[in-house]
């Protein structure tokens, strides 16, 4: 898994940190319009998105105009698409404390980088939906692919060898995802009570072999077991909660795009078998590798998206 603290590294974004840390930049505005400037299996494109893209990419000293905006465009969209398929979106609590760091990074407030982003003619809600997809994306990579390729017999071998010839320790999870679910269109209008509903039900919460039971006691909760994970893979939001968490018992709630989400640990113990030792040397690995060029792994899946896609140039 990606780092929160990492997820703002991208080449772009610390090209966009350079350009916003000039605060006598010219000021320059994206053209009007909403017109339909590309269809991508169903969802549109407007011609004033692709107009707030060419102007984001000229913040960032970036080339490649128009065509260039729409090609990223398009790869988000379809990025888009396949992280609500598989569920595994970041929520706009995440999204706001990303910006929110950033902004602090090029020691802005955030009414400081809405004021630049509006005067570029980008716009904060441009570039969090920019900031939503960085994140999201590459966690729906690594659930594809494993987060970087198996380690042969061998190189498993090679590595206990040189961690003094022991396996290396972690911590399995068998954990279970209960969702207070909130309908898009009513999320302004109950989200606070569906807070209040999940919050309430945590001190409640009977075990994993009765929750879905308990859930059906409640309006629209779902159950969803989520399997066995190691503390390697934990996702990067809920890790220090999962962490903190005993074992039997619920996390803190958190908001998230599905509506109002906590997690059961089910069971929690120490482990050191081959799997557990594989995933641990492939995140030292991750977090030690240079990360100059694109993930492969991520350009095949893109790759993959586009050639099933219905892309309609207007």
């Amino acid at each position: 898994m990606v780092a929160m603290k990492k997820v703002m590294r991208i080449g772009s974004a610390l090209m966009l940190a350079a350009a916003l840390s000039l605060s006598s930049a010219p000021a320059s505005h994206a053209a009007g319009g909403t017109g339909i400037a590309v269809v991508v299996n169903g969802s549109p494109i407007t011609t004033g998105d692709v107009a707030k893209r060419v102007a984001f990419m000229r913040l960032q000293k970036a080339t490649g105009g128009e065509a260039a905006a729409r090609q990223q465009l398009v790869d988000e969209v379809l990025k888009r698409q396949e992280v609500l398929r598989v569920g595994m979106s970041v929520s706009t609590d995440d999204v706001d404390a990303a910006v929110k760091r950033f902004a602090a990074g090029n020691k802005l407030t955030l009414p400081q980088l809405t004021m630049i982003l509006d005067k570029a003619g980008v716009g904060l809600d441009h570039f969090k939906q920019y900031v939503a997809i960085s994140m999201s994306w590459p966690r729906v990579v690594n659930a594809r692919f494993g987060g970087g390729k198996r380690l042969s017999n061998e190189e498993l071998v090679k590595r206990m060898q040189e961690n003094g010839g022991k396996k290396p320790v972690t911590t399995e999870y068998f954990l279970q995802q209960i969702i207070f679910v909130i309908p898009e269109a009513k999320r302004n209008a109950i989200l606070g009570k569906r807070q209040a509903e999940a919050n309430a039900s945590r001190s409640k919460f009977p075990g994993c072999e009765q929750s879905k039971v308990f859930a059906a006691t409640m309006l629209d909760v779902s159950v969803r077991n989520l399997g066995r994970m190691v503390s390697q893979e934990l996702p990067p939001e809920w890790k220090p909660l999962i962490e903190k968490t005993e074992e039997g018992r619920v996390t803190e709630s958190r908001v998230t795009d599905k509506g109002v989400e906590y997690l059961a640990v089910c069971r929690k113990r120490e482990v050191s078998d081959d799997m557990a030792a594989e995933i641990v040397f492939r995140a030292e690995d991750l977090e030690s590798k240079k990360k100059g060029d694109e993930d492969p792994n991520a350009v095949r899946y893109i790759e993959e998206l586009r050639k099933k896609a219905q892309i309609v140039n207007k």
